[in-house]
């Protein structure tokens, strides 16, 4: 009797892949955005690295064989010169005075449109239309149709009463701009102030009203101090888009009696004056600023976040 052996099957071999690198991984997930950052890239930062080359030369465009590296020259004037410096005033002093009236009214809306009441969707729809028209409609609809002296609704309703009737424009241009950017500017500061009362811990106000506190201390003591970080972001991001506004400034006064902000001069700069490079210094400047200021804002969106993240 003969024993046999048989040899051990080997068992078939498992073939192992190895997980994607988290580099590849990174790389395939950011892939679908790239077209669009290389469209934005081209679009906004090619111009404006032309912008800071062109702002370092004397660059008339009616003289353009004359053009000469200048260094910080357009700056120093844009800095000095007192038309320029002018305007740089006219600019902040345009962009507090909006910025704070349309908060302060944006607040009271926001208070009014957080009760509840009949119609309060229809009442908040037409708050917040004028923040939907068009700049330039909006400046045209307050030139001609709220400003005129002849037939316009301000000096119509005082013709009515037996008052006066002033060329609005022309006595007060600068708060005429500020009107009209005032009633564009306030359903958004608005719109921002009534998402932080609705953010409200109910429960919290509901207390402090058992406890005694009546509505002035409510609003004091909880919801203004809730409300700041909503006011700092209303007032950044207002900020931001005033500074550079030039619609209502263009449209309503031409830029002049004392108007002209820096992208209105800007503007005058280069296509009225052909100083292409004083122009794009003032440019820059603008640019910096908006920077500056969108970093404060972002930094208070953040905060709200973390806010909101740890309440959750």
């Amino acid at each position: 009797m003969t024993a046999t052996t048989t040899a051990p099957i080997a068992a078939p071999s498992v073939r192992t892949e190895k997980p994607p690198s988290g580099r590849l991984r990174a790389w395939a997930t950011r892939a679908p955005l790239l077209p669009a950052l290389i469209f934005m890239i081209v679009v906004t930062q090619l111009p404006f690295v032309a912008t800071l080359v062109i702002s370092f030369f004397d660059w008339n465009s009616l003289y353009p064989d004359a053009r000469h590296f200048t260094g910080f020259a357009n700056y120093s004037e844009v800095l000095t010169d007192a038309d320029l410096r002018q305007s740089v005033w006219t600019t902040i002093v345009l962009t507090v005075t909006v910025v704070l009236v349309s908060l302060v009214l944006g607040l009271g809306l926001a208070l009014l449109l957080d009760r509840k009441f009949r119609g309060r969707g229809l009442v908040r729809t037409l708050l917040i239309a004028p923040f939907l028209v068009v700049p330039v409609a909006a400046a045209l609809l307050w030139k001609h149709v709220l400003y005129n002296p002849e037939y316009g609704l301000f000096n119509g309703l005082l013709h009515y009463v037996g008052g006066p009737e002033p060329d609005w424009i022309s006595n007060t241009p600068l708060l005429a701009v500020e009107a009209s950017l005032v009633w564009q500017w306030t359903p958004f500061m608005m719109l921002i102030l009534l998402a932080g009362l609705q953010s409200r811990d109910h429960q919290q106000i509901e207390a402090a009203k058992v406890d005694g506190a009546n509505e002035w201390q409510v609003f004091r003591y909880l919801t203004l101090p809730h409300l700041r970080r909503y006011l700092e972001l209303g007032a950044l991001l207002g900020s931001i888009y005033i500074v550079q506004n030039f619609d209502a400034v263009f449209t309503i006064t031409s830029g002049g009696l004392g108007t002209a902000n820096l992208p209105y001069t800007v503007y005058q700069s280069f296509y009225q004056a052909h100083e292409n490079g004083l122009a794009s210094a003032a440019g820059v400047l603008v640019v910096i600023g908006s920077i500056i200021i969108a970093t404060f804002a972002l930094r208070v969106v953040s905060s709200l976040f973390r806010e909101e993240v740890s309440r959750a």
